[in-house]
């Protein structure tokens, strides 16, 4: 993947855990479909602006959510079925730290210094 991919996958990543929690079916695990769509991803840019859209709904549908919702279990399937919806948060941050570290490594093979994230 790109650097823009890598982006938009995770934006698309978030996108994917709040549909398939939302969903009475669970997760599309039509992961050739995603392929495809992600393929087409060759700006940068879009691809964080597809990022912050993807954290704001995915903030706006866990805030709308009550204590009892997100305790609901998951669709039964082979992608955290019957876990409470709000592990979906867990697997989004680990995903996310999972291509961000990717990128990281991208940057420093390009001779880059990529910036501290934990640094004020």
């Amino acid at each position: 993947m790109s650097a823009a991919q890598h982006v938009a996958h995770a934006a698309h990543t978030i996108d994917w855990f709040i549909n398939g929690a939302a969903r009475s079916e669970g997760f599309d695990l039509d992961f050739s479909k995603l392929a495809t769509a992600l393929a087409r991803v060759k700006s940068l840019g879009d691809a964080r602006a597809s990022l912050a859209k993807a954290y704001d709904e995915a903030i706006q549908f866990l805030a709308g959510k009550s204590a009892e919702e997100l305790a609901r279990p998951l669709p039964p399937g082979p992608v955290m079925g019957g876990e409470p919806v709000s592990d979906i948060v867990w697997a989004i941050v680990e995903h996310t730290a999972h291509h961000r570290g990717a990128l990281t490594v991208y940057a420093r093979l390009r001779g880059k210094v990529p910036p501290m994230p934990y640094a004020g």
